[in-house]
């Protein structure tokens, strides 16, 4: 009862008009970058931390949160009308919702993306707002060697997750680790990595960072894969659904909701793997056989898993200061900005911001039903927009964005070198989460590790010591040793769709 006292006290924080302005432009712009191919909700944020450190923490969070929620809407947009997943929590959804659209019915398929959309959000976020609490109290209670524990699984789960080889997601990580370490050594005050160059002394701007990796880098690639003539989009009138689809829907919103928020809460690699087994579940449970020529709840459930898992997200960001996100990175990050620490003591400190955050996404989420199902048809044509034209703006906004953190011309020329970093990594297939990863935890990962060594002497066991430690460690081994397994059952899943594709070709 006291969580939902002041889950009340935020929505009455929350339902101001102001702050409600900054929640329907949150979902807006979030819908907006979603709809958008390769421009997700953590590059969206990246591009907006210079402008919103002007506003109040809560106005500037209330929109990240609905521009959150409606990049995750956004991204199915694309994949059902151009079969081109606008973020790769959407990839399982172009499965089924593509195919619909070619059949004529994609305002179906849009239909149960948003419902989807707004049930599990809605579900996932008052589950966040009842554990989270109690997890930041166990949380106060963690020694330094736990602390560290659960940031390795962190960094661990989530790199080996990603993609198909764990071997670039180490590397992705070992790159962020490393620019981590760029900048005076906080214990000793000797400079690291910084060749002699003064700017570098104060360690690395999270937000140019994360705008060269995010924005500039997806930009240089798209003009490296220029195709000038807008896709062809399939025309959708308002979104609607029948009795049959609904009926057909509501079931798997519960499934993929189920499967997606545990995935969110823990550090477990974000909305991909829980999108993948709620597709495999609802295709195996299917008596209509109609999956691979557009079932309905090939849409439903991923989709569900998909928002379900955002909120989740925010367990471990707020109560543990964890990302499992790129978008819950930059967010840290934006934290971190207005001087607020992340971490346990966020709950208690910080008790105003953070109901009054959990109370916005609400409001995000209904905002993103009621807007988003009229103006479905008004995104879609926004897929019409020449990609010259868009990356020129987003290459602009970067720059800007980039002077603005510091106002020297040097983070333009920093922001330059990680964005060919960042165009790099995709031509090379790394994953960029696991480097985001490691640029916001190495440093904490870093004190943690010193001051639990500093209590032992300089004694290695001491990492040992406690029993969560110990419990996450062998759950660490356990998930390394598994993950051949996991590899081999998404392969079996993805040729299966393929052949499925081949097929209907063929017909």
């Amino acid at each position: 009862m006291e969580n939902f006292e002041l889950l009340m006290g935020g929505l009455e924080s929350a339902l101001t008009p102001m702050n409600l302005l900054y929640a329907a432009i949150g979902v807006l712009l979030g819908t907006f970058v979603g709809v958008l191919p390769g421009i997700g909700p953590a590059m969206a944020i990246a591009l907006l931390l210079p402008v919103t450190y002007r506003l109040e923490p809560t106005s500037a969070f209330i929109m990240f949160a609905g521009l959150y929620y409606g990049g995750m809407y956004g991204g199915s947009t694309t994949s059902i009308l151009l079969n081109t997943p606008g973020e790769s929590a959407s990839v399982m959804t172009a499965l089924e919702g593509n195919k619909m659209a070619r059949a004529g019915r994609g305002a179906q398929a849009l239909a149960t993306a948003a419902v989807g959309s707004f049930i599990a959000g809605t579900i996932g976020t008052l589950l966040v707002a009842f554990f989270s609490p109690a997890l930041a109290d166990v949380a106060v209670d963690l020694g330094a060697p736990s602390y560290f524990a659960l940031m390795v699984l962190a960094l661990v789960m989530t790199t080996t997750v990603l993609g198909t080889s764990a071997l670039r997601g180490f590397a992705a990580l070992f790159l962020g680790l490393t620019i981590g370490l760029v900048g005076l050594d906080l214990n000793t005050g000797q400079p690291r990595l910084t060749f002699g160059v003064t700017q570098l002394v104060d360690r690395l701007d999270i937000v140019v960072v994360a705008v060269g990796i995010f924005a500039l880098g997806e930009a240089l690639w798209v003009a490296a894969h220029l195709r000038r003539r807008p896709a062809h989009v399939t025309p959708v009138g308002r979104p609607w659904m029948g009795r049959d689809d609904w009926g057909r829907s509501w079931k798997p919103w519960l499934r993929g909701t189920a499967f997606g928020f545990p995935f969110g809460a823990l550090p477990a690699g974000g909305a991909e793997l829980p999108t993948f087994l709620s597709y495999l579940t609802e295709r195996k449970l299917s008596k209509r056989g109609d999956f691979g020529r557009g079932a309905i709840e090939g849409v439903a459930g991923p989709e569900a898993a998909n928002n379900a898992s955002a909120a989740g997200m925010f367990v471990p960001m707020l109560a543990l200061g964890l990302p499992v996100t790129a978008t819950a990175s930059v967010m840290l990050s934006a934290l971190q900005g207005y001087g607020i620490t992340p971490g346990p003591q966020l709950m208690t400190d910080h008790a105003d911001l953070v109901w009054t955050l959990l109370a916005s996404l609400l409001i995000g989420n209904t905002l993103l039903l009621v807007l988003n199902l009229p103006l479905a048809p008004l995104w879609a044509r926004l897929l019409r927009i020449p990609r010259p034209q868009l990356y020129a703006g987003i290459l602009f906004f970067a720059c800007l964005g980039a002077y603005a953190t510091n106002l020297d011309p040097f983070d333009i020329a920093l922001l330059l070198a990680f964005g060919l970093l960042g165009l790099m990594m995709r031509r090379f297939g790394l994953p960029v989460l696991p480097l985001i990863l490691g640029v916001i935890l190495g440093p904490l990962m870093e004190s943690k590790l010193r001051e639990a060594l500093t209590i032992s002497g300089g004694d290695y066991v001491v990492l040992l010591s406690e029993p969560l430690a110990v419990v996450i460690y062998v759950l660490i081994a356990l998930f390394i040793l598994g993950r051949p397994f996991i590899v081999r059952v998404r392969a079996r899943a993805e040729r299966s769709a393929t052949v499925e594709d081949e097929k209907e070709l063929v017909d």
